[in-house]
């Protein structure tokens, strides 16, 4: 990839896991009583047919990593767990209170946070109180994030029995330089550890994340990470860039300097080098910044053209109504985005009133619906076309033309119906979805909000 390109197209852009994205929400029009309508009109499309999925936010963490821009809490103190499993479930029963009928459950993912902060007791009880209230789809895909250093094999055995049968272990970096810059120490034998146990219980689809352009991170570093990464074989990786923000309030992203991280050519370097490892060793890029072998549900999904994009990340399924429980957690109706408050404090206050933690969110109009579906297009399958009529839009012309200078580039094929992302595109991803992102076109951010593109 040529220098030029990179300083060219490097620069700030949303990461898409929603269109409009989160900064460009239009909160006058958004209500709850709105985000309700749409849950209820969601849930009655899609409950019987292909079930619901849940996202659960556990925002706990015994110490702060300086490299996450996640939602958490840190603290030692493990007595806050069975309150906050008490105030998740109260807002699973408050939904449930709304549904037409008894939820059916697709997807489930604990995020964080760190889910395995949880003793396997709570985890326990907390998925026994959502299924206390719905049943599973008979092919349920449940999954969680477990940190290496302190998931147990009683934990795992336990989510197992639950009907969990994926898991992603954070690796970040190896190097100890590195670990030390982002408040990470995790020695190699832990993450193997967890995974073989893992692989040993039944487990059938292991992944680890890894990040490039951490602070101090170097190309013998990644070489380092992805050669001790293949010899434990997860079943996929998610390989993706450092999002510096530390703008962002709370996010803990200032233990370090700018100048100690690795820009441009530099960092995308780091990803161009474990990508080609990667591949050598039989893992298949799906999406951005994602990696899985043929054996994979992720791959099948990508390669059958079945890849989804939501809050969650991808997915090899697609539910059409997904419910974030927990603080700072997002649930998407596909008409509808609703992110409960971030605040702990306000998060108990507002279940003790019997009242959903929502505090903002977006109804999405016909355009916004359009738009969405061409960035997921592009996101999950590198192309999106507007051969439907219904997939046109008043504006489209002026995205063409937004486009021919990466068309120029070699980064986009324009047919006369149909946009295609070329190999040598796919880094530049973000860039291309920004053509179509029309809330960002018409009004460019005064102030840092997002991470660099490349």
């Amino acid at each position: 990839m040529s220098k030029s390109l990179i300083q060219k197209y490097n620069v700030p852009g949303p990461r898409y896991t929603s269109y409009p994205t989160v900064p460009y929400w239009n909160e006058i029009l958004f209500s709850i009583e709105e985000w309700k309508i749409s849950f209820q009109k969601s849930f009655l499309e899609s409950n019987s047919q292909n079930g619901i999925s849940l996202y659960i936010h556990l925002p706990f963490c015994e110490s702060l990593c300086t490299f996450c821009g996640c939602n958490k809490r840190i603290t030692k103190n493990h007595s806050v767990e069975e309150k906050y499993i008490i105030a998740v479930l109260k807002e699973w029963s408050i939904y449930c209170g709304l549904a037409s009928e008894r939820p059916i459950i697709k997807e489930i993912h604990l995020g964080g946070g760190t889910p395995t902060f949880f003793s396997s007791d709570n985890l326990e009880k907390l998925i026994n109180g959502i299924f206390s209230l719905a049943d599973k789809a008979e092919s349920h895909e449940f999954s969680f994030e477990g940190h290496p250093n302190n998931t147990t094999y009683e934990q795992l055995k336990k989510l197992y029995n639950l009907g969990f049968r994926r898991v992603s272990f954070g690796v970040q970096d190896y190097a100890e330089k590195v670990q030390k810059a982002i408040h990470r120490i995790q020695p190699f034998h832990n993450v193997a550890k967890v995974t073989f146990w893992a692989k040993e219980i039944g487990y059938t689809s292991i992944g680890h994340d890894i990040i490039f352009g951490l602070p101090f991170q170097t190309i013998e570093n990644i070489v380092d990470t992805i050669e001790k990464t293949n010899s434990l074989k997860p079943d996929r990786l998610a390989f993706y860039s450092y999002a510096h923000t530390p703008w962002i309030k709370g996010n803990g992203q200032r233990g370090f300097n700018e100048a100690d991280l690795p820009k441009d050519i530099e960092k995308r370097t780091l990803y161009e080098t474990g990508k080609n490892l990667l591949s050598q060793n039989g893992y298949h890029e799906i999406g951005m910044d994602h990696f899985a072998l043929a054996s994979d549900s992720l791959y099948k999904a990508g390669h059958n053209g079945e890849l989804h994009r939501n809050f969650m990340g991808y997915s090899s399924s697609k539910t059409q109504l997904m419910i974030g429980l927990g603080v700072s957690a997002i649930s998407d109706s596909w008409y509808s985005f609703a992110q409960n408050t971030k605040r702990l404090e306000e998060y108990y206050q507002l279940l003790e009133c019997d009242q959903l933690p929502v505090v903002k969110g977006h109804i999405l109009d016909k355009e916004d619906l359009i738009i969405r579906k061409h960035i997921l297009n592009l996101t999950c399958q590198f192309e999106t076309s507007w051969n439907d009529k219904a997939f046109y839009f008043d504006e489209l012309q002026s995205v063409l033309s937004d486009l021919k200078e990466l068309e120029n580039d070699n980064l986009v094929i324009i047919e006369e119906n149909r946009i295609k992302i070329t190999d040598a595109g796919r880094p530049f991803v973000r860039n291309i979805c920004m053509a179509f992102d029309l809330h960002l076109k018409r009004k460019s951010p005064e102030t840092n909000l997002f991470s660099m593109t490349v």
